[in-house]
């Protein structure tokens, strides 16, 4: 199994800061799962920690999910996580993330 990290990059210029971002496919479910979190969050401008409040989900386990640690959050954090935004279980997986996933058993 791959994984990979997406990154931000911020690059200083003489007029301010301009942000580049470098968007990249997931190749598991867990990294789409994560990068859909970021994704939701940067669109609402919401911190990770206003998330936990609003979804009931504990901090630890969210910020195991968007670092990384965690690549397999279970379908009741993801369904807490939805309630929180607004959105339904549906609307967090149809996004184009979840589109191509490598395939998890072989």
């Amino acid at each position: 199994m791959s994984y990979f990290n997406s990154k931000e990059v911020i690059i200083s210029s003489s007029i301010g800061y301009l942000e580049y971002r470098i968007e990249v496919i997931p190749v598991d479910i867990g990294e789409a799962v994560r990068a859909r979190i970021l994704e939701l969050c940067r669109e609402r401008n919401l911190s990770i920690n206003k998330l936990c409040l609003l979804s009931g989900v504990t901090q630890s386990t969210v910020n195991n999910i968007v670092s990384g640690r965690n690549h397999s959050a279970t379908v009741t954090t993801i369904k807490k996580i939805c309630d929180g935004l607004g959105i339904s279980i549906g609307d967090f997986f149809s996004s184009e993330l979840f589109r191509g996933l490598d395939q998890e058993v072989k």
